[in-house]
């Protein structure tokens, strides 16, 4: 790109918050940004800030640390998770609005997770266009807000106003980051993800890592309330629409993946054959719960490569590895894109967070549910419910909440031997379709993206801050 197009562009500020599901959507975006001419400054902690700059190299982003968490300890150091948000926020919201201000390339918007609090408040005490953006599913957003109602606005929404929603199981909340003591009806962690909705309230755009009409009935019940953009699938362009040039990976990864290993072994297996067991970068399964899929594989004559995660490694069984050495590969880590997009894999045993459920979607791989807690419950309902793509694997009705054994290979036999399997398989391949065709040229997404671009103009924000 020539240096006077470049002077001429958009300046626009990614804020990013902490963790691999919440950083590659909006990275994602920044590429797709960037490749219709916008210039993306992202900024977030000196770790991250280090991992990007060492994997990615486009002439229109850049990475700015605006917290030196590394010093600091991040989320390990004193305070724990508290600790860290609060130094974050005192260190961040004063170096974000410094760079903002003495930067040569005025900015024109900032970009932020909805997930971080203050954020908001940096676009409208500079006087620049806010887009919250929202990492998790417009389902999601919905079922919180009528907490959200509730607890910071004393007036409890009735669940009748979201016709989707009233049909969704009881949340789950264990095994949550600490906050500190719960003194009310939700633990201070649910208090704290209730707040993006303050973000909400006082952006101009509220930006979705979805598409229209995979969440049809809940967009259009949305738009009534903020001005919601649908901005997905956030996948690297290479296995959508191969419109962002090297564009082929994420380029954020907590663990190293492990390329070669996975890669060659799925090469040598029949299509469709082998199940990809991987519950994401932040789930931490149980010893038991690691037993019994361990048992379920075991019993199973079926192909498998499971993601077991370092910190998870002493929790397999000690035999497990040499007794399914032939039908099986156990990683630490790997790519998931590569890995679902290879012909051999034919379900994904997920804990159904979001980036692996759209995942799952845009390359067509029924999905066996087995979320743990929070929005994971929510988009299994509607893999199985819904969408009629994936099953649920039932979780037993105690503190626990394990699913057994025998329960997931009934499951994993269904998706891919049974008559329940044709029709999931038929209904993922209409939306992958629908996924490639919503950011494709002139496909939903697309087309938001561009309205969002054409609508950085003054005339057009002036006018957004009067009808605020």
């Amino acid at each position: 790109m020539d240096q006077g197009r470049v002077e001429k562009s958009h300046h626009i500020v990614v804020l990013a918050d902490q963790g691999q599901g919440h950083i590659n959507p909006m990275l994602q975006f920044s590429k797709r940004l960037a490749s219709k001419g916008i210039k993306i400054t992202v900024a977030t902690t000196l770790s991250n800030a280090k991992s990007m700059k060492a994997t990615l190299s486009y002439s229109m982003i850049t990475f700015e640390s605006i917290y030196d968490d590394c010093s600091q300890g991040g989320v390990l150091g004193p305070g724990g998770f508290k600790g860290f948000l609060d130094r974050f926020q005192a260190s961040g919201s004063t170096n974000l609005t410094r760079f903002i201000l003495d930067h040569e390339h005025p900015v024109k918007c900032l970009v932020y997770d909805a997930n971080i609090p203050w954020a908001s408040k940096i676009s409208t005490q500079l006087g620049i266009a806010g887009a919250a953006f929202f990492t998790q599913s417009c389902a999601t957003a919905a079922t919180y807000y009528p907490m959200y109602c509730e607890v910071y606005e004393k007036t409890p929404l009735s669940m009748l106003s979201f016709p989707v929603v009233t049909r969704l199981p009881k949340l789950r909340f264990p095994d949550l980051p600490s906050l500190g003591c719960s003194t009310g009806r939700y633990p201070p962690i649910i208090i704290h993800i209730l707040g993006q909705f303050d973000n909400f309230g006082k952006a101009d755009w509220v930006l979705f890592n979805s598409f229209d009409k995979l969440e049809e009935e809940v967009v259009n019940w949305m738009k009534k309330v903020w001005n919601v953009v649908t901005i997905g699938p956030t996948l690297p362009s290479f296995y959508l629409d191969k419109r962002v040039e090297n564009d082929n990976e994420y380029g954020f990864n907590i663990h190293k993946p492990n390329y070669s290993n996975c890669m060659e072994w799925l090469d040598s297996k029949k299509t469709g054959s082998v199940v990809y067991v991987s519950f994401g970068s932040a789930a931490n399964l149980c010893a038991e719960q690691i037993t019994e899929l361990a048992d379920a594989l075991r019993q199973s004559n079926i192909m498998f490569l499971w993601v077991v995660k370092p910190d998870e490694q002493s929790k397999l069984p000690s035999d497990f590895s040499k007794e399914t050495s032939g039908k099986g590969l156990v990683v630490t880590w790997c790519s998931q894109i590569e890995v679902l997009a290879h012909h051999a894999i034919g379900c994904f045993i997920s804990h159904c967070g979001w980036n692996s459920t759209l995942e799952a979607i845009s390359f067509g791989v029924p999905i066996l549910a087995m979320p743990q807690i929070l929005d994971q419950i929510i988009n299994a309902h509607f893999l199985e419910k819904v969408w009629s793509v994936g099953l649920i694997a039932k979780a037993n009705e105690d503190e626990k909440g394990v699913t057994a054994s025998e329960e997931i290979y009934r499951c994993i036999r269904e998706v891919l031997e049974g008559e329940r399997g044709e029709e999931i398989r038929k209904n993922i391949t209409s939306l992958k379709e629908l996924a490639k065709e919503a950011i494709d040229t002139s496909g939903s997404s697309d087309k938001h993206i561009d309205d969002f671009i054409s609508q950085l103009d003054p005339a057009y924000l002036r006018h957004r801050s009067n009808y605020n």
